[in-house]
């Protein structure tokens, strides 16, 4: 099994390694330090697994998800966090992953959780509980049809905001002219009707999009 590691701490990604490479059949790859390196290693080395934190800066382990799968749907994704929080889990499946651990429980977890995914399950930390599983399937169409839908390009562009990037880096990061950066977060602003940039932290952070504690 191929695996790539993307977690924005060295000394999480060095712990990981070796505690996967205890494992005959378990290589690692790649190591990435935040999203953006995540699905540009995901493209370059086509890993079978990539185990993904959640919380990165720059690019957020959900969106890093979204994108990977976008173009390699057969990779298995492996979702990190310290948030045992319902809204985490099924913002991290709603992303594709195919499994959730909890960063507490890790190194006990983390390769039951890789031999799952391996043979196409789903594998889900026991502090995530069934009512957490019942709270998604019976609230999520709900939920998606009340509250706006942002596309993923805007979601990317709401957590670079509350990073504190200015409109030329978010252009440059995202590889759009300063004018359209601008006027794309003017309109993601009337979308949520918010009116400042201080509104739009708020609702980064309590979506996932970034913790703002890297």
């Amino acid at each position: 099994m191929r695996i790539l590691i993307a977690d924005d701490h060295g000394i999480v990604r060095q712990g990981l390694k070796s505690l996967i490479e205890h494992q005959s059949d378990m290589e690692v790859i790649g190591q990435a330090e935040d999203g953006r390196v995540a699905v540009e290693l995901a493209k370059e080395l086509c890993p079978d697994v990539v185990v993904m934190d959640i919380s990165m800066p720059a690019l957020n382990g959900m969106e890093a998800t979204r994108l990977i799968l976008q173009e390699h749907k057969d990779i298995k994704v492996i979702a990190l966090s310290m948030h045992s929080d319902k809204h985490f889990v099924r913002e991290a499946l709603e992303s594709g992953a195919s499994a959730y651990v909890l960063k507490s429980y890790l190194f006990d977890e983390l390769i039951r959780a890789l031999e799952t995914v391996a043979q196409d399950g789903c594998y889900l930390s026991p502090r995530i509980t069934n009512v957490i599983i019942d709270d998604y399937v019976r609230k999520n169409k709900r939920i998606e049809s009340v509250k706006p839908k942002l596309t993923s390009r805007e979601r990317q562009i709401v957590q670079l905001v509350a990073e504190g990037r200015t409109t030329k880096e978010i252009a440059r990061t995202l590889y759009i002219s300063p004018k359209t950066a601008d006027a794309n977060r003017r309109q993601i602003m009337s979308k949520l009707n918010m009116s400042s940039v201080a509104e739009l932290t708020k609702y980064a952070v309590r979506e996932g999009l970034t913790s703002l504690e890297f």
